[in-house]
């Protein structure tokens, strides 16, 4: 009732009672009966015990999350294990982080054991459980830092108070657990190195950590070794999964089934598994069956061979179609696979595809993620590579149905691109496909698919890395359609691996169209992130492989962001010109949005030129364009260069309603660097009008965002908030800002420090 399950409580009673009546014949005492009706009534005085973080009024509750997965109900043996783990488990409370590391070789089922004791030992852990499957099998482990944003999500921060970095995030995590009891599952660690930064620390925690390697480096730690079933728990476990009746009568074949499984859990349970989906076969079938050393390697006793060995068992039993799509999925990399994704791979219709894929869950060897998404153990992935390698004839196929897959992800990403950019040209010049993506009635849902979908689109990017001719252009192709990956700041550094792998492989390849996008992809991802030397060389030399060979996407696309660094770093001269080749560019194209993108950087380049009446004019043509083309949130961008041109002209109150009007548009469409850069402006807007507590609040809310494009973005909007507390009557906060900012630009070498020195220059004088 304390956790707010008020019916689960009153069935607790209900169940109590029955219990009573039909073992007793008696009905529950009087106390149980008053704590019943206070309980319907919510009796106020039940709720005096709470914790201070839960009383009314004490802020945000603490969300207790569940994330343990289900725990497998034909659970067998393992009795020693269950009951050491369990007693380490159940003493954590008094001690400063209990950690448990279960090691052992794959499919020897250390996930199963550390999800049973888990389970168990929920009720001492009553401030929740986390869990996360850290992919340290495979050949891209998790992240800790994602780890940890993930966690802390769970946790109940919001994405604005979650910092960047690792060991920013870990302290934070930490400071969240303080306090609590929680329960941290991490599940397929690769080493130490890469979860001590995800333990939590404090006292009344524990961790429980599955690796395939022994944890000896991990200071503190208790390490269990997981071997193999003993052949009675073997026998059980087989039993449980088959039935009774069918071993009872085969009792010597159903043992020799788990002796030729090596008494692998996963072994077993995958040979049980299809005996009791075959009503026809008998033990003894499957005992013949196993018997054939072409289905039972004798790699079985070899470290990570016992694993291939364990999965052949079921891999051997699958219909040919079964076996095909267990081979051509396992091609792919990614977290997972949507099922649309899986029917292109495999060139079915849905309905067929979702029945083959369910029935490869049926046999363990496919995992349902969610609804409409799958998965493999990372183990299991590269057995059916191996799969795909030795049995799909013609070996064309494979390369066939990679191929499908990279179209579907174009298509797809093609079509939600229009609906973000109606009007946009870039679409006349992708490298064209031949499978069809999906589809949207609506923008949000596009975009929606796209940020779902974008651990599994890099991923098909970065498998193309070694291509060449057509599939090396359309990999760089679909960076160009999925850019608000690169914008969003969710994504940018799996985006910009992804870039900078097929630019490598572009210039191996001698394709200068190819070279030249990948090109200006990466001057995208640099400008984004405040590295605009970086940028600038990457445009410049896009620009001329785009000329070279007649490609208009570099020619108008990376001249605007040329145009955009020089007005950043007051290149007046240089950012009229680039912004001219744009403009011409774009016209030549026919690409009327991005003429309106010109048109709104040309209005900057005017205001920094000091002809104020020009940028407004220039900003309200954008504006119309955008609009006139029904341009979705890139009206946004013509609103914010409007909001510019008007401060700069005194007029504050419009500027403050047009970058007002951006700010959500930028916000709903996941634009955090513009959400942020929104923020900044506004900032200035108020500090303009005189008012710097409106400035202060605003530049705050830039910062919080942590997306606001690299270092130097951050140091403008230090540099306004320092003047806005200044303004305030706060120098010595003022200062830690301006302090802090001409760390930045000294580091960075801009000429921004200087101006930055003459504002500390002033505090000391005042003071």
């Amino acid at each position: 009732y304390r956790s707010g399950r008020q019916a689960e409580a009153l069935a607790v009673y209900a169940d109590t009672r029955r219990l009573l009546a039909d073992e007793l014949g008696v009905d529950p005492c009087p106390e149980l009966s008053e704590l019943q009706q206070r309980i319907l009534q919510a009796d106020v005085d039940l709720a005096l015990h709470l914790s201070p973080a839960d009383r009314p009024g004490a802020g945000p509750a603490f969300i207790r999350p569940a994330q343990l997965p289900a725990t497998v109900s034909d659970f067998t043996g393992r009795v020693a294990f269950v009951d050491e783990l369990s007693d380490q488990l159940a003493t954590a409370e008094g001690r400063i982080m209990a950690v448990s590391a279960v090691a052992g070789i794959g499919g020897v089922g250390k996930t199963t054991l550390a999800v049973h004791v888990a389970h168990a030992a929920r009720h001492h852990f009553p401030d929740g459980q986390l869990y996360v499957d850290l992919q340290g099998a495979g050949p891209v482990p998790a992240e800790p830092e994602a780890v940890l944003g993930a966690f802390l999500r769970a946790l109940g921060t919001p994405d604005s108070a979650i910092p960047e970095g690792l060991q920013e995030r870990a302290a934070l995590f930490r400071s969240s657990l303080d306090g609590r009891r929680v329960l941290t599952l991490l599940d397929n660690a690769r080493d130490a190195a890469q979860i001590r930064p995800l333990l939590p620390g404090t006292e009344g925690c524990a961790a429980l950590v599955t690796s395939r390697s022994r944890m000896v480096d991990l200071a503190g730690a208790h390490l269990v070794d997981l071997d193999v079933m003993s052949p009675e728990e073997a026998l059980v476990l087989f039993t449980r999964i088959v039935g009774t009746e069918r071993v009872g009568a085969e009792r010597d074949a159903a043992m020799d089934v788990v002796a030729a499984c090596g008494f692998l859990p996963l072994a077993i349970r995958i040979a049980a598994s299809r005996l009791a989906a075959r009503r026809t076969w008998t033990v003894s079938v499957l005992a013949r069956k196993l018997g054939d050393e072409r289905r039972r390697l004798d790699e079985l006793r070899a470290g990570d061979l016992a694993v291939k060995a364990t999965f052949e068992l079921g891999y051997g039993q699958l219909e040919p179609a079964q076996a095909r799509a267990f081979r051509l999925l396992g091609l792919a990399d990614g977290p997972d696979m949507s099922l649309a994704a899986a029917a292109a791979v495999l060139d079915l219709d849905l309905d067929a595809t979702e029945e083959v894929l369910e029935s490869l869950v049926d046999t363990s060897l496919l995992e349902s993620a969610a609804p409409g998404r799958y998965r493999f153990h990372d183990l299991v992935r590269l057995y059916a590579r191996a799969c795909a390698e030795r049995d799909e004839q013609p070996p064309a196929e494979r390369d066939a149905a990679m191929s499908r897959l990279l179209d579907f992800y174009l298509s797809t990403a093609a079509g939600g691109y229009v609906l973000e950019r109606p009007g946009d040209q870039l679409l006349t010049h992708l490298t064209p496909t031949t499978h069809p993506g999906l589809t949207f009635a609506e923008r949000s849902a596009a975009g929606d698919w796209l940020f779902a979908e974008a651990g599994c689109l890099l991923a098909c990017v970065r498998q193309h890395a070694s291509s060449t001719g057509s599939t090396l252009r359309r990999a760089v192709d679909l960076l160009l359609a999925a850019k608000d990956l690169a914008e969003s700041g969710a994504d940018s550094r799996l985006y910009e691996q992804a870039a900078a792998a097929l630019l490598v492989a572009a210039c191996e390849a001698g394709d200068p169209q190819a070279e030249g996008r990948a090109r200006y992809v990466l001057a995208h991802v640099h400008s984004i992130g405040g590295r605009f030397d970086l940028a600038d060389e990457q445009a410049r030399q896009a620009v001329l492989l785009g000329r070279s060979c007649g490609d208009p996407i570099p020619c108008c696309y990376a001249s605007n962001i040329r145009c955009i660094i020089a007005i950043y770093e007051h290149r007046h001269e240089d950012a009229e010109v680039y912004v001219g080749q744009a403009l011409a560019a774009f016209r030549a194209d026919g690409n009327r949005p991005g003429e309106a993108s010109a048109l709104s950087n040309l209005s900057r380049v005017r205001l920094d030129g000091g002809r104020v009446g020009s940028a407004v004019e220039l900003a309200e043509q954008a504006l119309a364009l955008y609009r006139e083309i029904g341009a979705s949130w890139r009206v946004a961008n013509a609103l914010y260069a409007l909001g510019l041109a008007l401060t700069e002209g005194g007029r504050y109150e419009e500027a403050l309603d047009r970058l007002s009007e951006a700010l959500p548009v930028f916000r709903d469409n996941r634009q955090r660097l513009w959400e942020g850069m929104t923020h900044y402006r506004l900032a200035e807007v108020h500090l303009a009008a005189g008012r710097p507590a409106a400035a202060a609040h605003h530049a705050e809310q830039a910062l919080k965002l942590r997306g606001i494009g690299g270092e130097w973005r951050r140091g403008n909007v230090l540099i306004v908030l320092g003047r806005s507390l200044d303004a305030l009557g706060q120098p010595g906060r003022a200062r830690a800002c301006w302090t802090e900012a001409l760390s930045i630009f000294e580091q960075l070498g801009t000429s921004e420090a200087a101006d930055v020195r003459r504002l500390l220059t002033g505090v000391v004088t005042a003071a």
